[in-house]
């Protein structure tokens, strides 16, 4: 007997997911987007049942737990929690229930699912929401392994990111991310991912991939941090001088900028392919400067990156300064 035959469930066959009855199967599970722009995610009934109402959730990536972002009947809806503000239903005709998020912001990646709530009848569709982006490896001033979770956590977003979801540190790593100090990321596990085994890192026997530390305790681990951002909603450029940090910080202002951060770096670098062989201030108090197209001048180094000069003397080392500006 063949599995999947309307008889009892036979031994080593997995169990079907319910047919959807009421809601389309959705012709892409994946949402591609970019940080500022507006997203649709898609939820379409074949059919409108009687007393019937949609619920739109979240699932949060740090806690696994959902959280609900909008329910309507069909003619009345009520918004809820901080996606609120930002979010509506298309309703391009009757049957769509359709969730549109405008502004997208990075906390706003993740898995979503539209459920039709009709009495014992109820199911539902999941989709996710992806925002192309760049992980980054991040330590402050003094020193790797200085961060616990909050600190980590912290010190992403003062740099106009986030701490990486397991998803984005993992398709950094198909995309050549190679690093060797273990960092936190959004879920509370640590984790690093390494393309070249090697002595220092696990050793030359240990195939490359993701490794883990798995999960941590968020007040007592030390460690560094991964860090997420996307496209920006501005422009990072560079200001040429012999400035200390302080004056690095004046010259930005004096031209209606501020210092660009680290993650602003990223992201110019990425999608704006922002190539500069000088090495400038950033908010942080770091030097970097990033390369698209290596040369033998510029470091060296043969694949493109944000390169770093760590963090120099505020007071008594001089270099030029990336500047933000916002759109």
């Amino acid at each position: 007997m063949l599995c999947g035959e309307p008889t009892l469930r036979q031994p080593g066959c997995a169990a079907a997911p319910p047919r959807l009855q009421y809601l389309l199967e959705p012709l892409h599970a994946v949402v591609h987007t970019q940080r500022g722009a507006t997203a649709t995610l898609p939820c379409v009934l074949r059919a409108l049942p009687r007393n019937y109402r949609v619920k739109w959730s979240k699932v949060e990536p740090a806690n696994y737990r959902e959280s609900i972002i909008i329910i309507t009947n069909g003619l009345y809806h009520k918004n809820y929690g901080p996606l609120s503000p930002r979010v509506h239903l298309r309703h391009s005709h009757r049957y769509d229930a359709s969730l549109t998020i405008t502004d997208v912001a990075l906390e706003d990646e993740g898995r979503y699912r539209c459920q039709l709530v009709n009495g014992l009848e109820d199911e539902s569709v999941s989709l996710t929401l992806h925002l192309e982006g760049i992980v980054f490896p991040y330590q402050p001033s003094n020193g790797r392994y200085k961060f616990n979770y909050h600190e980590a956590k912290r010190a992403c977003e003062q740099q106009d990111s986030r701490l990486a979801t397991y998803q984005q540190l993992y398709k950094a790593w198909t995309e050549g991310l190679d690093w060797c100090n273990a960092g936190w990321i959004l879920d509370g596990t640590v984790h690093y991912p390494i393309i070249n085994s090697r002595e220092p890192c696990g050793g030359r026997l240990l195939l490359p991939g993701v490794r883990t530390y798995g999960a941590r305790d968020k007040q007592k681990d030390r460690f560094d941090a991964f860090c997420f951002t996307s496209a920006l909603q501005g422009q990072v450029y560079f200001i040429r001088g012999h400035l200390n940090f302080k004056e690095a910080g004046q010259a930005c202002r004096n031209h209606g900028a501020t210092i660009a951060k680290v993650g602003q770096l990223y992201s110019a670098w990425k999608f704006s392919q922002l190539d500069r062989c000088d090495g400038g201030w950033l908010a942080d108090g770091s030097v970097r400067y990033p390369i698209t197209t290596p040369r033998e001048r510029c470091g060296g180094l043969p694949d493109p990156g944000v390169r770093s000069f760590g963090f120099p003397s505020k007071e008594l080392r001089t270099y030029g300064t990336y500047c933000y500006v916002g759109k």
